[in-house]
């Protein structure tokens, strides 16, 4: 009886559930039924149902072909280096503004910082040629103009790196800076104000109670990005990346699109779909057990 009250006088909560859990259902349970694609040699006209069973005839195709090697290689290279560059970027920064005192240039900083996130990185691909590019980029236009010679920071792999790197920072620190802060607001003031007291130095109180006291954000996000390394988004690769720069910018997703939808190969594209899935799962997993371990925080 008392759950049945409790449900009655909460259903408004219950009934906001339902449109989150009808979005998972439909757009990430349902597709789950695709995966059998995997093991069925997949024809168009069939359907998945009609098309024929062939096992894992088209896990021996993928792992024998050297390009997934290469595109695996460059997932996991580019993903590790993110997490190395990128994952501390929006902690310094969303400390250094949590510092301010002056509110209105707080507010100017994170506004400047946050723009990034939603811009598509269709415009942003447009940016970086634009900026970045060998003949015609402002800032090698700039270098030649001052006599020096043009740096080829979108045809040569390793200028390429630095570059995709250094855009990523650009585009994803703002939206780290929003989570960090949110975590920040929650530190009891007190403590701030107590250390000071006793003579803790602004580089001492970071240290010992902003850093701790957030530490729960930290390995949560932490976590989620190393379940993320064998994943990588479509768009920034392909859009910043090119011919001359493939053997580091050709990742998973997209040796997924010229095989899957460029060549027709469904079956192989979904080998390599579920291959992510299923490693992802076991960083994500081996990921949180270390946490677990070594710091008592974990997401399960």
């Amino acid at each position: 009886m008392g759950h049945t009250r409790y449900f009655r006088r909460n259903w408004q909560m219950y009934a906001l559930l339902l449109l989150p859990i009808m979005f998972f259902i439909i757009f990430k349970y349902g597709p789950m039924y695709g995966v059998q694609i995997a093991f069925k040699d997949f024809n168009f006209f069939k359907g998945i149902g009609g098309s024929e069973w062939i096992g894992f005839d088209g896990f021996r195709e993928v792992f024998a072909n050297p390009d997934f090697y290469l595109t695996l290689r460059n997932t996991l290279m580019l993903n590790f280096l993110d997490l190395i560059v990128s994952f501390p970027a929006p902690l310094i920064i969303a400390i250094m503004l949590f510092e301010l005192k002056v509110v209105w240039f707080k507010k100017l900083s994170q506004t400047i910082l946050y723009i990034p996130h939603f811009i598509s990185w269709v415009i942003i691909g447009g940016i970086v040629y634009q900026l970045f590019g060998t003949q015609s980029g402002m800032i090698n236009n700039l270098l030649v103009s001052l006599g020096f010679d043009a740096v080829p920071f979108l045809s040569d792999k390793n200028y390429w790196l630095i570059t995709y790197l250094l855009t990523g920072v650009w585009q994803s620190a703002g939206w780290g800076t929003i989570l960090y802060l949110a975590a920040l607001t929650g530190i009891n003031k007190e403590l701030f104000e107590a250390a000071e007291v006793d003579g803790a130095g602004r580089l001492k109180r970071i240290l010992h109670i902003t850093i701790p006291g957030i530490k729960p954000t930290i390995v949560t996000l932490l976590i989620i990005n190393l379940g993320n390394m064998i994943s990588i988004g479509f768009e920034r690769p392909f859009v910043i990346g090119n011919l001359a720069v493939r053997e580091y910018s050709d990742v998973l997703s997209t040796f997924v699109y010229r095989t899957g939808l460029e060549s027709g190969q469904y079956t192989l594209a979904t080998v390599v779909g579920l291959f992510q899935a299923v490693v992802g799962l076991i960083f994500l997993l081996v990921a949180n057990y270390i946490s677990k371990k070594l710091t008592d925080e974990s997401i399960i």
